[in-house]
């Protein structure tokens, strides 16, 4: 049987990069997936190739930081499939600048969608996971900034160190209803918010491109290679597909030894 089999998995971010993989590899796995993602028509599409390849899936067009429409997304997802098992809070934005020169506006929207968001969906998805009394597993999405910092991010490094502490507390209270919460905590990924990362931390930091790539980016790991989606995805299955409560409140770095515990 599919590691996966019967469950409904909620994943936002999932139009594109990590959060497709994810959703790709989860509905290979048996999972029905809800694409919640602000851009429609990339969920849609996400959500016609599983749906073509046998499995089950719907794209929700949301902003994770607007809780109307959180809710709404996560009854729609229930009226499609039934209580949800699985939430993967992905959803995230980038934007670098020194904080000298950070706009309180950007600050404030990095976090809503990182933690505001993460905040929504989770009380949103544990609501449909306690009446269900059947559990379920709860994944955020972090970085390797949950961990350390770099320069130009700090809303970032906030908000994914705010994640881990998240997940702590969702552990602890969702433990008597069989829910678990766990973080991954990738290292750079070249997704499509990496790609846009590069120009700009070269023109903050008057280097090449290249330099950001090989200096900045791979220069702790072991290898010089970037971390995969298809490394994130394998992880998140692990995470949803733990047979017990022995794995929880726990991050997990995937980053070729950036960074190392």
């Amino acid at each position: 049987m599919s590691r996966l089999e019967g469950k409904v998995a909620f994943i936002t971010g999932a139009a594109s990069g990590i959060g497709k993989e994810i959703a790709l590899e989860f509905a290979r796995e048996g999972a029905k997936i809800i694409i919640a993602d602000l851009n429609q028509q990339g969920a849609d599409v996400v959500a016609s190739e599983i749906e073509n390849n046998g499995g089950k899936a719907i794209g929700i067009a949301v902003d994770v930081s607007n809780e109307v429409q959180v809710e709404a997304a996560a009854h729609a997802a229930n009226r499609a499939f039934g209580n949800i098992d699985i939430l993967i809070s992905n959803a995230g934005i980038q934007i670098v600048h020194p904080i000298e020169e950070f706009g309180f506006s950007d600050w404030k929207k990095m976090l809503a969608i990182h933690l505001d968001g993460a905040f929504l969906t989770t009380r949103a998805c544990m609501k449909q996971m306690i009446a269900s009394n059947k559990g379920g597993s709860i994944i955020y999405m972090g970085s390797v900034h949950s961990k350390e910092a770099s320069m130009l991010k700090a809303p970032y490094v906030t908000a994914k160190h705010g994640l881990i502490g998240l997940a702590k507390s969702v552990a602890k209270e969702g433990a008597k209803h069989n829910i678990r919460a766990n973080v991954i905590c990738p290292g750079f990924v070249r997704t499509p918010l990496v790609e846009k990362q590069i120009p700009e931390q070269a023109k903050v930091l008057g280097i090449s491109e290249e330099e950001v790539i090989k200096n900045v980016m791979l220069k702790e790991t072991v290898d010089g290679e970037f971390t995969t989606t298809a490394d994130i995805a394998q992880v998140a299955l692990m995470f949803a597909s733990f047979p017990s409560s022995a794995l929880t409140g726990q991050s997990l770095v995937v980053s070729h030894g950036w960074f190392m515990q």
